[in-house]
């Protein structure tokens, strides 16, 4: 299968959860979303427009203060369907992760390499934030079995990316110890 824009399943799935703006909707690829999908404020505006013209999704204009006019967008029954029949089709690709760091280690040709031990150190600083991080937001978001049962995928997800980010520290310190 072609590449294909998923964007437009993430946000059917966001708006699955509860009605939300563009701004509720960037918030999300900054929080949750961005430890493992990135999207910037001028790709979903679009996308929303994409999706409300397909009858995907629409929105209700709703004043905030005095002035302040929001479009709060939510799924229709299209876009429910859309995200359930995505949700439920086959995930057979395996996707290349664009990492630069490793793109320059390609390039490193021997082990006293100068520039090898000041790389690994920074992705060592690196990563063990990002671990730390990833942690603390699994306390955060989820303090008890109550719930991870209400959000399982996402602590799935976010159980994963604690592990991908220790495995990582372990491979970096193996090396920083060479």
């Amino acid at each position: 299968m072609g590449q294909r824009n998923r964007l437009q399943y993430i946000i059917l799935g966001l708006l699955n959860q509860r009605p939300q703006t563009g701004y509720d909707l960037t918030k999300a690829f900054e929080n949750e979303i961005g430890e493992f999908w990135q999207a910037k404020h001028s790709q979903i505006y679009p996308m929303l427009k994409r999706l409300e013209a397909a009858g995907e999704i629409t929105h209700e204009d709703t004043v905030t203060g005095e002035k302040l006019a929001k479009k709060q967008y939510s799924l229709t029954p299209a876009g429910h369907e859309k995200l359930v029949a995505w949700v439920t089709e086959p995930s057979p690709e395996l996707t290349a992760i664009k990492d630069e760091f490793i793109l320059k280690l390609y390039f490193i040709k021997t082990v006293d390499d100068p520039r090898l031990q000041p790389m690994l150190q920074e992705q060592a600083a690196l990563h063990r934030a990002q671990l730390a991080h990833l942690r603390q937001r699994q306390t955060t978001v989820f303090p008890d079995q109550g719930a991870i049962d209400q959000a399982y995928g996402h602590y799935l997800i976010l159980d994963h990316a604690i592990e991908r980010e220790e495995h990582y520290v372990d491979w970096l310190e193996k090396y920083l110890a060479h």
